[in-house]
């Protein structure tokens, strides 16, 4: 099994803030850095409910994955951070339209506080 390390990047998903890859490829698996409801264009976070929120997050994900060579379908592992858990069913009904059939294993978890005072961030690891 090749366990090279490879830096993951695209230009569709927001770029790093700090200094850390968006996602690492190793031994045919993809770990994404978290991803919060920035918007790639512009670089600020989106406006909206914890659902918009989640849905920009998600779409971040994505497109980190398919930056890595693979898809959401492939994700076995998923950890939600949320500022409020009150927030959980919300974000839940957005999740399952990303992850409706065979979902992957899923840790949620409330936080203090996220970078740049985000609601919701995700990360991911997943198959290539």
């Amino acid at each position: 099994m090749d366990w090279e390390r490879t830096v993951v990047a695209t230009d569709k998903a927001p770029a790093a803030v700090g200094p850390y890859s968006q996602a690492i490829r190793a031994g045919g698996l993809v770990f994404t850095a978290g991803q919060i409801a920035m918007d790639p264009a512009t670089g600020r976070l989106v406006g909206g409910d914890i659902q918009a929120q989640t849905r920009r997050v998600l779409l971040n994900l994505q497109a980190v994955l398919e930056a890595a060579g693979t898809t959401l379908a492939n994700v076995v592992k998923i950890t939600v951070f949320l500022k409020d858990m009150g927030d959980f069913a919300a974000m839940n009904a957005v999740y399952a339209e990303f992850f409706a059939e065979r979902p992957p294993a899923r840790s949620a978890v409330q936080v203090a506080a996220l970078p740049l005072g985000a609601d919701i961030e995700i990360e991911a690891v997943a198959l290539i």
